[in-house]
């Protein structure tokens, strides 16, 4: 009788365990589908030389590192990895800055809440195409309300997205200005979770605001901070829909990203292999900057 009293528990579990891979079967089926299949088509036709429009008489040929050969000795393309991680650094830096700043404000309000979180997450909510285009309207050297003020001023005006000097500075801006308060909404419901009891600790041993942001506030969230980090860097790595809507990767590629770049000279022409190769390297940097971020918040 003791021996199956013991034993029931083990069968139970593993009926349970196999219950479970049967629930979960059609899921990862999908994922597999859906990420493993064209992850590995990527990589094997980035060895060859496949053209949709010239391999539909003849079949691909296979020819190594010629389509990494050939994009690493593009200079537009290394270019635009420049731009790309010079982009990424600045926009994730001020990103989490602005969105912690915002964060930290809301948090410390004793009424009104509710409402400022609203209204900081509205640029969010807003389509990116939307965003684009409203300020690609308000930045119109003909009729954009910011050269208007600007005249009105008696002060400089640009073309703001063909002016070598302002075009990568405007990208940015936008995409700050828009994605800082995803950061805010995650930092913002990170700092719900922190104790009080350990501020009211802190103001007893003399800390002041500062040191309580140092030594209270940042080490309880370091895990948000580091994810919301990470999170902002893959999606600024995949930069495309802004550049496209309003530089085009211009003026002289001070623009142009790798996705820009990809869509250029692999999609554009149908040149899937040579795409597919700036694919492989893009997904490349972006785990190399990505492990930066894990390494730092597991260590």
């Amino acid at each position: 009788m003791k021996k199956n009293q013991i034993a029931n528990p083990h069968a139970a579990g593993g009926s349970t365990r196999r219950f479970g891979m049967k629930m979960i079967s059609p899921t990862l089926a999908v994922l597999l589908v859906m990420t493993a299949y064209p992850l590995l088509f990527t990589l094997f036709y980035s060895f060859t030389d496949y053209n949709l429009l010239r391999n539909l008489q003849k079949p691909a040929s296979f020819i190594a590192l010629g389509n990494y050969t050939k994009l690493l000795r593009d200079a537009y393309f290394r270019q635009a990895i420049f731009n790309t991680v010079k982009f990424t650094i600045l926009a994730v830096i001020f990103e989490m800055l602005i969105g912690f700043a915002m964060a930290l404000l809301v948090n410390s309000l004793t009424r009104g809440q509710k409402t400022m979180r609203t209204l900081l997450l509205l640029p969010y909510l807003l389509p990116t195409v939307t965003v684009a285009l409203s300020w690609r309207m308000m930045l119109s050297p003909n009729y954009g309300i910011v050269n208007q003020a600007l005249t009105a001023l008696n002060l400089p005006v640009f073309n703001w997205f063909s002016d070598m000097r302002t075009a990568f500075g405007m990208l940015l801006l936008i995409d700050i200005w828009q994605s800082a308060p995803f950061v805010f909404l995650l930092l913002y419901a990170a700092l719900q979770s922190v104790p009080q009891a350990q501020y009211e600790a802190a103001r007893i041993d003399g800390a002041n605001a500062v040191k309580s942001l140092f030594y209270v506030t940042i080490p309880n969230i370091k895990n948000s901070l580091a994810l919301c980090a990470l999170l902002r860097t893959i999606d600024s790595f995949r930069l495309f829909d802004k550049v496209n809507l309003l530089t085009g990767g211009g003026p002289a590629n001070t623009t142009s990203t790798i996705t820009q770049y990809l869509y250029n000279y692999g999609i554009k022409s149908l040149d899937f292999g040579f795409g597919s190769a700036g694919a492989i390297v893009m997904t490349i940097l972006v785990l190399l900057l990505s492990s930066l971020y894990i390494k730092r918040a597991m260590g």
